[in-house]
C-alpha cells in the first residue's frame, strides 16, 4: 500500500523515537538501582567498621555465629578461606512476619580479631523499601515512557504536518495544473530549500509547455486559415472541369476522386481549427442548454439525408436532458456524436439514441469489436477502415468536455453494440 512521504518520514521516527527512549528508559533505570544499592552498601560498610570496633572492645561479639536483632553473625575460618574483599549479593530470605520471602542486600568478608583468629563477618540488611522504590520507580519510567513518547509522537505528527505544507501546496498545483489553462501560480513561502527547487522547476516547466502548447495551437491555427484559401480555388476549379464535356469518363472520374480527397482536407481543416478554438477557450459563455431539443432540431435539418442513406434511428426521449453547456460547443457535441454513429454503423445503419434526466445515450450497430477505451479520444486515431473518418471527431468531444466538466462520455460496448453515454457529473 503506497503511502504520503510525510506517514513514510513519521513511521521511521517513531520507529527510531521508540528505541532511543527504551535505551534511554533502561540506563536511566540501572543508574537508579546503582545508587540504591551503593547507599545500601554504604551502609553495610559502616555496619562492619562498627561491629569489627566492637569486637576489639568486646571480645564475646564474635561469638554471634547466628543472624539475631543485631543482623549480623561472626564465623571462624582457616586462612585458607580468609578475604578482607567486601562481597555484595542479594538474597530472598523468609521474614516469619509477613510469612513470606523479602529481599536482603548481603555483605560478605573478613576480619583478624583480638585473639589473632580469622573470622568471616556477613552482614544483612532488609532491602524492602529499597525494592519498593525500585519498583514505583519502573512503573513511573513506564508511564514516563508513555507519555513523552505520546507527547513526541503528537508533536512529530503536528509538527510534520506544518513541515510539509508547502510540500503539499506545491503537490496540489501540480495535481490541478491542465496545460493550455494559463493560471498563475501562488508563490508558496518555504525555507526548505529541496522544496524551493521543487517550487522553482515546476514554474519553469509550465511555462516552457504553455510556451510550446501556446506555438502549437498558433501553428495550427494560422495554417488552418491559410489553407482554407487554396482548397477552396481549388474545390471552384475542380467544379469548372467537371463541367467540361470534352473530359472523358475516366478523367471525370479521377477529378470526381480528387474533389473528395480536398473535401476531406477541408473537413479536416475545420476539425483542427475547432480544436484550436476550443482549447483557446474562445467558447467561454455558458448557460442552460436542452441537449434533448439540440437533437431534434439536428435529426429534422438533416433528415433527407437520413432517409436517402436509409438510416434507421430512434430518439427516445424520457425526459430532457438540460445542462449548463455553451450553446454553440453543445451542437458541436452533439453533431460529432451523431456523426459518429454515423460513419462507424454496418449494414443494418442502426440508430438508437435515448434522451434521460441525468443521460443521454447515443447506440450504434458496427461491425466491428469493442473500441479501445484508451484510444479512441486520441487525435488522428481510427479503428477500422473508414475512409470518411479524419480520426478527429472523438479527439473533439473529448476536447470539449474537459472545457466544459460539466458532462463526462463513457464508452461501452454491449450486444454488438456502441454506446456512447453522456453523463452529467
Amino acid at each position: 500500500m503506497k503511502i504520503s512521504i510525510k506517514n513514510y518520514t513519521f513511521r521511521y521516527l517513531t520507529f527510531l523515537l521508540l528505541i532511543v527512549i527504551a535505551i534511554w528508559a533502561l540506563l536511566f533505570r540501572g543508574l537508579i538501582l546503582d545508587e540504591v544499592y551503593d547507599n545500601v552498601d554504604d551502609g553495610l560498610k559502616n555496619q562492619k567498621i562498627e561491629i569489627i570496633r566492637h569486637a576489639f572492645l568486646d571480645p564475646s561479639i564474635v561469638k554471634t555465629n547466628e543472624f539475631g536483632l543485631a543482623q549480623f553473625k561472626i564465623i571462624p575460618v582457616s586462612v585458607e578461606n580468609y578475604s578482607e574483599f567486601n562481597h555484595f549479593s542479594n538474597e530472598m530470605i523468609f521474614m516469619e512476619y509477613d510469612n513470606d520471602m523479602e529481599p536482603y542486600r548481603v555483605m560478605k568478608t573478613g576480619f583478624i580479631g583480638v585473639d589473632k583468629q580469622h573470622y568471616s563477618l556477613e552482614i544483612r540488611t532488609s532491602t524492602v523499601e529499597e525494592d519498593d522504590l525500585i519498583y514505583d520507580l519502573t512503573i513511573s519510567l513506564i508511564f514516563l515512557y508513555i507519555f513523552i513518547l505520546i507527547s513526541v509522537l503528537l508533536i512529530n505528527y503536528f509538527g510534520l504536518n506544518k513541515a510539509f505544507k508547502p510540500f503539499r501546496g506545491i503537490l496540489n498545483q501540480i495535481q490541478q495544473y491542465r496545460i493550455g489553462e494559463s493560471k498563475k501560480l501562488e508563490n508558496i513561502e518555504t525555507n526548505v530549500k529541496e522544496f524551493l527547487i521543487l517550487q522553482e522547476n515546476f514554474k519553469e516547466m509550465m511555462l516552457r509547455n504553455e510556451q510550446v502548447f501556446s506555438d502549437q495551437k498558433l501553428f495550427i491555427e494560422n495554417a488552418s486559415h491559410e489553407l482554407q484559401t487554396p482548397l477552396a480555388i481549388a474545390l471552384n476549379k475542380l467544379d469548372l472541369l467537371l463541367d467540361d464535356e470534352k473530359l472523358s469518363e475516366k478523367q471525370l472520374t479521377d477529378l470526381a476522386e480528387t474533389k473528395n480527397t480536398l473535401w476531406r482536407m477541408v473537413n479536416l481543416n475545420k476539425s483542427l481549427l475547432m480544436l484550436s478554438r476550443i482549447e483557446n477557450q474562445q467558447f467561454s459563455e455558458k448557460k442552460l442548454v436542452n441537449f434533448t431539443t439540440i437533437i431534434q432540431d439536428f435529426i429534422e435539418d438533416f433528415e433527407p439525408f437520413i432517409e436517402s442513406e436509409n438510416i434507421k434511428l430512434e430518439f427516445l426521449i424520457q425526459h430532457d436532458f438540460i445542462v449548463e453547456f455553451n450553446p454553440d460547443l453543445a451542437r458541436i457535441l452533439v453533431s460529432n456524436l451523431i456523426r459518429n454513429a454515423i460513419k462507424h454503423n454496418n449494414n443494418q445503419k442502426g440508430i438508437k439514441i435515448k434522451s434521460e434526466e441525468n443521460q443521454l445515450i447515443f447506440t450504434n450497430t458496427s461491425n466491428q469489436v469493442a473500441l479501445n477505451p484508451k484510444l479512441i479520444f486520441n487525435r488522428f486515431y481510427k479503428q477500422g477502415n473508414s475512409e470518411n473518418s479524419n480520426g478527429l471527431g472523438l479527439s473533439i468531444i473529448d476536447t470539449i468536455l474537459k472545457n466544459q466538466s460539466s458532462v463526462q462520455l463513457n464508452y461501452k460496448f454491449e450486444n454488438s453494440l456502441h454506446q456512447f453515454i453522456l453523463k452529467k457529473i
